[in-house]
């Protein structure tokens, strides 16, 4: 592995551990040369999943873009092991459809499911963005849909 601060490719693992459900190995590695700690994942190749766009474009599933959205939605909510764990089980559920080919919208329902679980906030955030709210209106029908919902909270 090449390090991300000086791009020499002498490391060596730190800690290796099993990712949940086992479908990945998250790796700390360290820099022989200039002591930087990156991490590495190791995944099993499989059949690549496709991705049909809103524009009919068909691109290749990539986590990364999953896990970013739900990290910006998530901003100073939820911890990143969280947001990893979520983004693996939304990949994990596109997987288990069977199908080679899924689309944005998919992802999105997925990914509004597991945030909807984790956080009302980074839910709403990314319903913003995913639902396109364009008033605010759009925020108050979506919060009182999520009230309707939710059990009241303890006083």
């Amino acid at each position: 592995m090449r390090c991300p601060g000086c791009g020499q490719d002498d490391d060596h693992v730190v800690d290796s551990r099993p990712q949940p459900g086992g479908a990945a190995i998250r790796r700390r590695r360290e820099c022989r040369a200039c002591g930087e700690r990156f991490t590495t994942y190791e995944r099993m190749e499989g059949t690549p999943l496709l991705v049909r766009k809103r524009s009919g474009a068909v691109v290749p599933f990539a986590l990364d873009r999953v896990l970013d959205g739900m990290a910006r939605a998530a901003q100073d909510r939820l911890e990143r092991p969280v947001l990893e764990r979520a983004a693996a089980d939304v990949e994990a559920q596109l997987r288990a459809l069977g199908r080679r080919e899924v689309s944005t919208e998919q992802i999105g329902l997925l990914v509004l499911g597991r945030l909807r679980q984790l956080d009302d906030v980074s839910y709403v955030r990314f319903a913003s963005v995913y639902k396109d709210f364009q008033s605010p209106e759009d925020f108050a029908e979506e919060l009182s849909e999520l009230r309707k919902e939710l059990p009241p909270k303890p006083a």
